[in-house]
């Protein structure tokens, strides 16, 4: 029978020998999936507290806090057109416990920017798709037009004297108006501003007829009265907007323009963990809670696998690729 003292040397001995497998990663990797999340998560955003991506952060964070038992935090790191958030999460450790509540412009600057300032495909790795919000093309209240249509017939009339507003050169605002000109075969004059606030406040005042903007964005100015709302460039018509056609009623079937939102973590992280927070996402996006909030920044959840979000990313990057190419457009 051992000592007293060598059974407490044979434990201290163990139990130094399993941290030295966990340090060395030598534990399996579903047993430390299982263990997942053990502490707060942060979900790194990049953009300023209070908007729509900021929103959706919340709400799937909440979601996630109370399936899986520890805080989620947002992380607000805006600048550099979402680069500096970007960079933030692929230089974290590869452990689950950072992640980034990416949009369109994940796919959109590593064409516009020059050198690439990160591989996507290559540097992340997909989680989940969490859902989408519509652009919308609105027209100050007291513009000449009144839909799709009758903007096309003004801007035919007069290639080049509309002019429109949106959030930045390179947001997704501004590329969906570029592949709507192309689509329409119009000259459409682009006025970009920083943010869509300070758009839509221009074009609200007449010094501007239209802007693009998302949905949320929208939604107090057209309920104000100050906007009207021409189309919703998505497939099927907003709760947001119900009276609004979307681009397809209004002459553009199987055109669609949309913010999408999805979480992203560094490339290394264990598959396990991914598969783990892929699976809690689901059942977040069932959530009632999480399909209001999605609907109120008027959008829509979208549930689906990880290989689709890859697909998205990869065939959006492709897309942007061409259109930065073909419109020259720099990022501001």
């Amino acid at each position: 029978m051992l000592a007293p003292f060598a059974l407490i040397s044979r434990r201290l001995l163990g139990t130094l020998a399993v941290s030295s497998l966990v340090a060395a990663g030598a534990v399996p990797l579903a047993a430390r999936a299982q263990d997942f999340p053990s502490k707060p998560v942060k979900i790194v955003v990049g953009y300023s507290a209070g908007g729509a991506v900021d929103a959706v952060a919340r709400s799937v964070g909440q979601a996630l806090q109370a399936s899986l038992g520890q805080p989620f935090v947002v992380d607000n790191k805006p600048g550099a057109g979402t680069n500096i958030a970007v960079k933030y999460v692929i230089e974290s450790p590869p452990d689950g416990y950072t992640m980034l509540m990416a949009a369109n412009a994940l796919a959109a600057n590593m064409a516009l920017y020059q050198p690439m300032p990160f591989d996507a495909e290559k540097d992340l790795v997909p989680v989940a798709l969490v859902g989408r919000v519509p652009v919308v093309i609105a027209a100050n209240i007291n513009a000449p037009y009144n839909d799709i249509k009758s903007l096309i017939a003004a801007a035919k009339a007069k290639p080049g004297s509309i002019s429109f507003a949106s959030p930045g050169n390179g947001s997704t605002p501004h590329m969906a108006i570029e592949f709507f000109k192309r689509a329409a075969g119009v000259s459409l004059l682009h006025i970009p501003y920083r943010g869509g606030s300070q758009a839509l406040t221009d074009v609200i005042g007449g010094q501007l007829p239209l802007v693009a903007v998302n949905a949320l964005e929208a939604q107090p100015h057209v309920k104000s009265g100050r906007l009207k709302v021409l189309a919703v460039l998505s497939a099927k018509r907003t709760a947001v907007f119900p009276d609004a056609p979307t681009i397809a009623e209004s002459g553009f079937p199987g055109f669609e323009a949309s913010v999408w939102y999805g979480l992203v973590a560094p490339a290394a992280t264990p598959k396990p963990i991914v598969a783990k927070l892929h699976a809690e996402v689901q059942k977040a996006l069932q959530t009632k809670e999480v399909r209001d909030r999605m609907a109120a920044v008027g959008g829509e959840v979208l549930p689906g696998g990880a290989d689709q979000f890859a697909a998205l990313i990869r065939s959006d990057r492709q897309r942007y690729e061409k259109l930065v190419r073909e419109a020259n457009i720099k990022p501001d």
